[in-house]
C-alpha cells in the first residue's frame, strides 16, 4: 500500500452576532479548521485535523511541505513518517503551526492505518482501558450581557440537564469579576466539578492571588493562570496553591514538554493531540508524564475528527494510580457554538448521561462527511 495523495481541507464558518464569544484574549466571531486527507492506491483514506487558529498556513505547509515527503511512500510506517516530517523543519519549526500540521497528518496516518487492518485506533495504541470516558463540558465564556453572571448560571445550568457532571469555565477579566462569575456559578451547580481556565491572562503574583481566593470555592484545577513562555511563573504559582495546575495546551513535542515536566510546572499536563504532534507524540508525551507523576488530560477544541482520536487516546490511556478507585481521565468536550463540529462527520458521537463512548469501528471510528467540506471551504 503506498500513499498517492495528501489533502487538506481548510474550513470556515462565521458565527451569527449573537453566538459570538470570547475569553481573555480576544472574541471569537468564527469557528475554523483543517482538515487532512491521505490516500492510497488501495482505496482507502485516512483522516486527521490540525488545531490552529490560521487554516490557510495550516493548509500551505501540508501541501507544500509534507505532502512531498509522504507521496510514495508506506503510510504505515507511521513513526519513520513522523520523524522525516519533523527532521525536515527542525531548524526552523520545532513548534507552532509546522508541528500543528504534521499532528493532523500523524493523525491522519493513523485513521488510515486502523481502517487499513481493520481496527480501531486504541488497539494499535496498546488497546483499551475503558469502553467510555467521562465528559465535562467546556463553555462559560464570556458573553456580551449586561448581567454575565446570570448568563453563566444559565449556561450551568443547561450542562446539569444534559447530564454533566463536570464542567470549565473562563476567568482572566480582572480577579474581582472572576471571583463574582465563579461564585455565581458554584452556587449554582453545587457540589458539580468545576475547573476554571485563564488563557494565560495573569502574571504569577496576580494569579497566586486569585487561586487563593478560588481555594474556598472547591475548584477541581487551575487551567494556564500565567504564559507558556513563563515555566518559572508556573512552578511559582503551583507551588503556593492547593488547587491543581493544568496546562500545556500551547505547547508541543515531547521536547517541550520535558521542560514543564522538569521544572515540575504543572499538576495536569494537556497536550492537544492536533497540535502537539499527532497521537504519534501525544503518547510519548502521556508516558513521560506518567514518569513524572502528572496526569495527562488532552486539550480538545475542534470537529468530531479531534474529539474521536482523543476518544481513542483515552481509551488507551493507562491509569495514573494502581488503586482499586484509580483516578480515571476526562474528555474535553467543547459545547461553544461551532456549526462545523458535527457537521464534518455522518454520525456524529454525542455524550450521554456525561459519558463519550469509544468508537468500536476501523481507524478513528468517525465517517467524514464530504458535503460539509465544501459547505465550509475557506474562500
Amino acid at each position: 500500500m503506498k500513499i498517492i495523495d495528501v489533502k487538506s481541507y481548510p474550513l470556515r464558518c462565521v458565527l451569527d452576532e449573537d453566538e459570538v464569544f470570547g475569553w481573555a484574549q480576544t472574541w471569537v466571531r468564527s469557528r475554523v479548521t483543517t482538515l487532512i486527507e491521505i490516500a492510497t492506491d488501495e482505496g482507502i483514506s485516512g483522516w486527521g485535523e490540525s488545531f490552529c487558529f490560521y487554516p490557510e498556513p495550516i493548509s500551505s505547509i501540508v501541501d507544500h511541505v509534507y505532502k512531498p515527503i509522504l507521496l510514495g511512500k508506506d503510510p504505515l510506517d507511521i513513526s519513520p513518517l513522523w520523524e522525516r516530517m519533523y527532521n525536515s523543519t527542525r531548524s526552523q519549526g520545532q513548534k507552532g503551526m509546522v508541528i500543528c500540521a504534521l499532528s493532523g497528518v500523524d493523525v491522519a496516518l493513523w485513521d488510515l492505518a486502523g481502517k487499513a487492518l481493520g481496527l480501531p485506533v486504541y488497539r494499535l495504541l496498546g488497546g483499551r482501558f475503558r469502553d467510555k470516558v467521562q465528559a465535562y463540558a467546556t463553555g462559560l465564556y464570556f458573553k456580551r450581557r449586561k448581567k454575565p453572571a446570570e448568563a453563566l448560571v444559565e449556561e450551568a445550568k443547561g450542562y446539569l440537564r444534559e447530564g454533566f457532571r463536570s464542567m470549565k469555565m473562563k476567568v482572566g477579566l480582572t480577579p474581582k469579576v472572576d471571583i463574582e462569575h465563579v461564585k455565581a456559578v458554584r452556587e449554582a451547580i453545587q457540589d458539580t466539578v468545576l475547573m476554571v481556565d485563564a488563557n494565560c491572562a495573569y502574571d504569577a503574583s496576580t494569579a497566586i492571588a486569585l487561586g487563593r481566593e478560588l481555594e474556598n470555592l472547591d475548584i477541581y484545577w487551575f487551567e494556564e493562570p500565567v504564559p507558556p513562555e513563563d515555566l518559572e511563573g508556573y512552578a511559582k504559582v503551583k507551588a503556593a496553591l492547593d488547587i491543581p495546575i493544568a496546562g500545556g495546551e500551547c505547547e508541543f513535542t515531547r521536547f517541550g514538554f520535558r521542560e514543564i515536566f522538569l521544572h515540575r510546572a504543572l499538576d495536569i499536563a494537556q497536550p492537544d493531540i492536533c497540535a502537539a504532534g499527532g497521537l504519534t507524540e501525544t503518547k510519548r508525551i502521556a508516558e513521560m508524564a506518567e514518569a513524572f507523576g502528572v496526569r495527562c488530560i488532552p486539550h480538545v477544541w475542534g470537529t468530531q475528527i479531534a474529539i474521536a482520536a482523543a476518544l481513542q487516546f483515552l481509551a488507551s490511556l493507562p491509569r495514573p494510580t494502581p488503586s482499586m478507585n484509580p483516578i480515571e481521565p476526562l474528555l474535553e468536550l467543547d459545547r461553544t457554538p461551532n456549526p462545523i463540529r458535527d457537521a464534518v462527520v455522518r454520525e456524529p458521537i454525542e455524550p450521554k448521561e456525561g459519558f463519550m463512548e469509544i468508537p468500536n469501528k476501523p481507524g478513528l471510528g468517525v465517517e467524514v462527511d464530504r458535503r460539509a467540506l465544501e459547505r465550509y471551504a475557506v474562500k
